[in-house]
């Protein structure tokens, strides 16, 4: 069982505010004190030698980031590639696969704002379509209606593991499976899965998956990470090169890195990395199936309580559930909620029609407010969250 009076001795956010309530790890979690001595103390080296020889001091250490996000995932470190955000991860990964008139490319209904508006970037500039995969009567990926949609001209699935408004976790082995059966590629969104969900990706399957720092793994803003499968790393010509993802080998010649280092640009926040190593570390020493059960049992114990509040709505939907818990109040504006939350010393954080607008449109969500706690908030602090949530309503 996990130790969560360790995890929150661990957890510096306690020692200026032990009162905090912090439901928002599916936004920016709470680090651990390894990781911010990490950066910390790697910011102050930069200083006192410049940042070139400090880094050369870590490259042992920068290389075990690699290592431990290849554990965690069950991977090599040669299909990691380092980048700033799971955004930049994801379009990084969506703009190397070769499109052309007539492609297609299918994207969940609950896709994030940013993938949908690459792909229909992309859609534009090479004559590709960009198609939506109904979601079934539970809320998740209709794996009936994806088969039915799949043929030779699919090229790319993109499959959001957890959506960023709401609770479900897509069917992403069995789509996965489907998608491949025609060819296609698998790009899996796993932005709001690691760190709260087992992610193998042999078990997965999937082509690629991206993933950042700052949500579930507690690591730095400003970090993230793209997983590419290394066979196919190999053949993929991403649209952005430097001398750390190519190497100048004649005036006019040029050659790929190997590996998913092409992926990857030179220039990098060095103590951010680390702190992301620092991240990962920490939770494989906690062991992460630990973490899994003990954010499962919060976000479990709030879906049961929320409902028996009048005027509140659970707005989570799917069969199996994660960290996530979307709500909303009658008569009180989400952003209201939130605010008022914030004065109790309560953290949620809102999610608009915006950033996943075919699934909020069709269920007529304007916005929902956003509980997301972690493996270190105690079931009592999520009771003051439930009683405050009620003197809302």
């Amino acid at each position: 069982m996990l130790d969560v009076t360790r995890v929150r001795a661990d957890t510096p956010g306690y020692d200026s505010d032990p009162n905090l309530v912090f439901l928002d790890s599916a936004g920016s979690s709470l680090p651990s004190r390894v990781v911010l001595d990490t950066v910390v103390s790697h910011l102050r080296r930069e200083a006192e030698i410049g940042g070139y020889r400090a880094a050369t001091e870590r490259l042992d250490d920068l290389a075990d980031v690699k290592t431990a996000i290849a554990e965690l995932l069950r991977a090599e470190p040669e299909g990691i590639a380092l980048s700033d955000s799971a955004s930049r991860s994801w379009a990084d990964f969506f703009y190397a696969v070769p499109l052309a008139a007539g492609d297609r490319v299918l994207i969940s209904g609950s896709d994030y704002a940013s993938n949908a508006i690459a792909a229909l970037q992309r859609a534009r500039e090479t004559g590709a379509v960009v198609e939506r995969i109904p979601s079934d009567g539970s809320g998740q990926i209709d794996l009936d209606a994806l088969a039915a949609m799949l043929d030779d001209r699919v090229k790319l699935v993109s499959i959001l593991h957890v959506p960023t408004n709401g609770g479900l976790v897509n069917p992403a082995v069995e789509a996965t499976a489907l998608a491949h059966s025609v060819g296609a590629l698998v790009l899996l969104d796993a932005c709001q899965s690691a760190g709260q969900i087992p992610l193998d990706v042999t078990e997965l399957g999937v082509d690629a998956l991206s993933v950042t720092g700052r949500k579930w793994l507690r690591g730095p803003r400003g970090t993230g990470f793209l997983y590419v499968r290394p066979d196919l790393a190999a053949t993929l010509h991403p649209q952005r090169l430097d001398l750390h993802s190519a190497s100048w080998t004649a005036p006019r010649e040029y050659e790929l890195a190997p590996d998913a280092t092409r992926f990857e640009f030179w220039e990098c926040d060095v103590a951010a990395r680390l702190g992301l190593g620092a991240a990962v570390r920490y939770l494989l020493d906690l062991g992460p199936d630990e973490v899994y059960a003990a954010v499962a049992a919060r976000a479990e114990h709030l879906r049961k309580a929320l409902p028996q509040i009048d005027g509140v709505t659970v707005r989570d939907l799917g069969i199996r559930h994660s960290g996530i818990v979307s709500f909303t109040v009658d008569g009180v504006d989400p952003l209201a909620v939130r605010d008022r939350l914030a004065e109790q010393n309560i953290t949620v954080t809102v999610s608009h029609a915006g950033s996943t607008l075919l699934d909020m449109t069709s269920r007529g969500l304007a916005a929902v407010v956003r509980a997301s706690p972690h493996c270190f908030v105690g079931f009592d602090e999520l009771d003051r969250f439930v009683a405050a949530v009620a003197g809302l309503s």
